[in-house]
């Protein structure tokens, strides 16, 4: 009997301790859990991320990994497209998993984030201008303007030898910086530099030196992500079977050797470039810009006239709760407003979906600067007027309804019509919280193709179109609201 009294605890302790490991192994990797790898990556750096120009589907050598990887875990992989200065803090807003988009190994990353055994080597190459021979070395970049992303470790590299760094958001931008001669110099990956030559054959750059340093680049995900050790051991097996070899032939072959015998494809005429794709980016814009622009405004309108008859009104708090509003928003840029909105808020257990967080931001906006002109609209109508209203038996809502906003309105139509024309340009920053707008598109399409003149302006004959729809809708309102004007 005692026996059995001192058996049963010890069962019942090691049937615990059981179900406890069973319970910790499989939170262990949340991925495998789910059977979702979320994967961040830019979609517009060749020949890592980007879109292929034919297909419009997002390949390169990074996506391959990390699908590779995904098959090795055993999950779908599922790609988030994200601009790289706002990538880590995606990542560590629990927007994807993992980010694959050659993030550097450094000590000051393995410290933050956990980061895999690495998938492909490099060294610091230093770029310059083909007839600049007064850079060889990382010794002659005291002075000049090095073009970087900011948040690269070769950023660092280039700052530590003394350059002023001009802040970009990809090697693309940088290296158009370079050959225009905006800038002196690039540092970065040889395996991107290579790649960017042998795609543009552009002779007005050369490699001019190399840097001591030597790149490694891995996977990144959270600290403590739990996914570590399954990434490690996908990417040894990848090695040890030649996927990682077979991925490398596929698209850095040329990048290795630098090779003038590496298979080239004939490029598109800027022309025809354009033509092929004034479909996406029109869809681009019928879906996403002008939806957005619309939801957006209409929101907007509506706290802006809360917030102006706040403003108007004789309660002192809710008067003072306006001007402090309407001061926060017009102090504010933005572009800080769409990452406090998309990026700080997940910190506080707020995730909001792309789309739905840009319209909140948007709204806000508009509504902070539309609110003053809503409030000076309806104090430049007479207070005879009101009284008007009040001898007729109207109340203050009625008095609003059916008197002052309708004259109001012919007032505040030209301002706020600018409002929304700048809605429409303004909707471009989306794109830095993973909205695929118009602008995003033709980013997404340039960038492997380096024609970015005739995407961009594509883009901006887009714009042009929306506002000039928008200024003629304007002009016919004014006309129709011309009734309502006292005479």
């Amino acid at each position: 009997m005692h026996h059995r009294r001192r058996v049963l605890p010890a069962v019942l302790a090691l049937l615990a301790l059981l179900l406890a490991a069973c319970g910790a192994s499989g939170s262990e990797n949340p991925v495998t859990s789910s059977g979702v790898l979320r994967v961040g990556t830019e979609g517009v750096y060749p020949p890592f991320s980007y879109h292929d120009p034919a297909t419009g589907q997002l390949t390169g050598y990074d996506v391959d990994v990390a699908r590779a990887v995904g098959e090795k875990l055993g999950v779908t992989v599922e790609f988030v497209e994200t601009p790289w200065d706002s990538m880590f803090a995606a990542l560590e807003a629990n927007r994807f998993d993992v980010v694959a988009n050659q993030v550097s190994i450094t000590p000051e990353r393995q410290q933050k984030y956990d980061l895999s055994e690495p998938y492909s080597i490099g060294e610091g190459v230093i770029v310059t201008r083909a007839d600049d021979d007064s850079i060889t070395s990382l010794a002659d970049l005291r002075g000049r303007i090095a073009a970087q992303s900011i948040t690269s470790n070769w950023a660092q590299v280039a700052r530590d030898a003394g350059a002023q760094i001009e802040a970009v958001e990809g090697l693309t931008q940088a290296m158009a910086l370079l050959s225009q001669g905006r800038v002196d110099v690039v540092v970065n990956d040889s395996l991107s530099i290579y790649a960017y030559l042998a795609e543009t054959n552009d002779t007005a750059v050369k490699i001019a030196g190399t840097t001591e340093e030597k790149s490694e680049q891995g996977l990144a995900a959270r600290k403590n992500s739990g996914l570590l050790g399954d990434l490690d051991t996908a990417i040894e097996e990848l090695k040890a079977d030649g996927t990682l070899a077979e991925i490398s032939q596929k698209y850095l072959k040329v990048n290795v050797s630098g090779g003038p015998d590496a298979p080239q494809v004939q490029p598109r005429s800027a022309l025809r470039l354009v033509l092929d794709n004034l479909w996406p980016l029109a869809r681009a814009a019928i879906l996403t810009t002008i939806p957005l622009t619309l939801i957006s405004f209409a929101l907007g309108l509506v706290i802006a006239l809360a917030v102006a008859l706040a403003r108007l009104s004789s309660n002192l708090v809710l008067t003072n709760v306006a001007r402090f509003y309407i001061s926060l928003i017009r102090g504010t840029p933005l572009l800080v407003q769409l990452f406090i909105v998309f990026y700080a808020l997940p910190e506080f257990g707020v995730k909001i979906d792309p789309f739905p967080a840009a319209v909140i931001a948007f709204s806000l906006n508009v509504g902070g600067y539309a609110a003053e002109i809503i409030r000076s609209a309806i104090q430049s109508i007479p207070k005879g007027q009101w009284e008007a209203a009040e001898t007729i038996g109207l109340d203050y809502v009625g008095a609003l309804r059916r008197i002052i906003l309708p004259q109001a309105s012919r007032v505040a139509v030209p301002p706020l019509s600018n409002t929304l024309i700048s809605l429409v340009k303004d909707t471009s920053l989306a794109s830095i919280i993973l909205v695929t707008e118009l602008f995003r598109q033709a980013q997404i399409i340039a960038a492997p193709t380096f024609e970015f003149f005739a995407l961009y302006g594509t883009a901006a004959v887009y714009y042009w179109v929306i506002c000039l729809v928008l200024s003629f809708g304007q002009a016919k309102f004014e006309r129709r609201l011309e009734r309502y004007v006292a005479k």
